[in-house]
């Protein structure tokens, strides 16, 4: 397993409806862990990237319904 991290940005804070949709996807094989950082308007996602690509990972989360922007580069 390769775990790897992606980041990405958001435009409106999910709501309760949203966030039901994304504790079901904590529940997908391969998916680690899901944080969000209110502050910054970002969601990380820990993932096996030997299971899913990045793109894999934004299309879960706008499944969801979580209006994503673009993955974030981390400094």
């Amino acid at each position: 397993m390769t775990s790897l991290d992606v980041t990405y940005g958001y435009n409106a804070a999910p709501g309760e409806r949203e966030m039901r949709a994304l504790d079901s996807i904590r529940e997908v094989y391969g998916i680690r862990r899901i944080e969000f950082n209110e502050a910054q308007k970002t969601v990380k996602v820990e993932f096996d990237a030997s299971r899913f690509k990045t793109d894999a990972v934004a299309r879960l989360l706008r499944q969801a319904g979580l209006d994503l922007t673009e993955a974030v580069a981390l400094a």
